[in-house]
Order: C-alpha cells, then structure tokens, then sequence
C-alpha cells in the first residue's frame, strides 16, 4: 500500500472519528478534480459548486459504508457524477435554463508554450463542441473520454444496457467528429 493511501485511510478514519481538521484536509485534496467533473455534466459553474459540496457532504454522512474497495477518490467522484446527473436531469424536468444557454468553463492555466496553446485550443474546441451535443452523447462521452470510465460503469451510471451504451458512445463520437468538421 502506498503511503499516499495509507495517509488518506488515516485521514479517512480521523473523518469517521469526527474530526473537522480531517474532513478538511480530505476537501482540499478532492475538491478541483470532483468540481470538474461536476461543471462538465452540469455545464453551470454555480450549479458545480453546489453539486460537489451536497457530494462531499454526502460522501461525510455515509463514509462508514465506504468498504475500501476502490479508492477513496474513485468512491468520491462516483457519487460527484451520481449527484451531478441528478442535478442535471432535474433541471431539464424544470426547464429553468434552455440547454444551448449553458455555458461553462474550460480552465486553461496551464497553457505555458506554443505547443500546449495549440493543444489546448483544440481541447476547447471539443470541449465547446461537446456542449451542442444531445444531452445523452454529451454525458456519455464526458464520462467515457474524459473521467474514463468504461462501458459497463457507464451502463449502470446512466441505467442503460450495454449494448446501448456502446451505440449511444458510437453515436456520439460520429456527431461530435461531424460537428468538428463544420465548425
């Protein structure tokens, strides 16, 4: 076991002991990668926010169901995605906002030579590309290329077969490759 690991699972039991100081050293380490993978299923970066912190919260409330099976931050970021598809599906029901109206941001801090410009500019370019697609390609394919989960987790994330979830990650590679063309 790494020391890293052995570290988290300390913190972990600190948490379970309720200790505050745990808990945050526990935030700080998680918070940037589960609030972007929020703010790509949710497009909003208020709405991010609010998704991420209800999933730590969650995750606090119901850590001594953690088994330890995967790592903490993949335990984390499946309740992140958990929460952020249900936030998501919930304000479509309510229409408060019209998908195309969404906007979100890319971070590009990290853009130090020319090389890493023209990459990073051809990642937003997906990225935005990504925004105009159906709502189920977008989700799919954010979870599939981006956070690299794998057909069958997406299955069940998505509560879809399979079969379905292959065609649909198909489907989505071909619209957004169409897309990218035209743009």
């Amino acid at each position: 076991m790494s020391h890293k690991k052995e570290h988290t699972n300390a913190l972990l039991q600190l948490c379970l002991d309720g200790k505050q100081s745990a808990q945050l050293e526990i935030y700080n380490r998680y918070y940037k990668a589960m609030y972007n993978t929020a703010v790509r299923i949710v497009k909003d970066s208020a709405e991010a926010e609010d998704v991420m912190q209800e999933s730590f919260l969650n995750a606090f409330t119901k850590l001594q169901s953690f088994k330890g099976e995967v790592t903490f931050g993949a335990w984390l970021k499946r309740i992140v995605i958990n929460n952020s598809i249900y936030h998501y599906r919930k304000k479509q029901k309510q229409n408060e906002v019209g998908l195309d109206d969404i906007m979100y941001k890319v971070e590009d801090d990290d853009v130090v030579a020319s090389d890493h410009g023209i990459t990073e500019l051809k990642a937003q370019k997906v990225m935005e590309t990504m925004k105009n697609l159906k709502d189920n390609y977008r989700v799919s394919l954010t979870l599939h290329l981006i956070e690299g989960y794998d057909y069958e987790e997406i299955s069940d994330i998505m509560n879809i077969s399979y079969a379905n979830c292959r065609t649909t990650i198909s489907r989505a590679k071909e619209s957004l490759r169409k897309k990218l063309v035209m743009a």
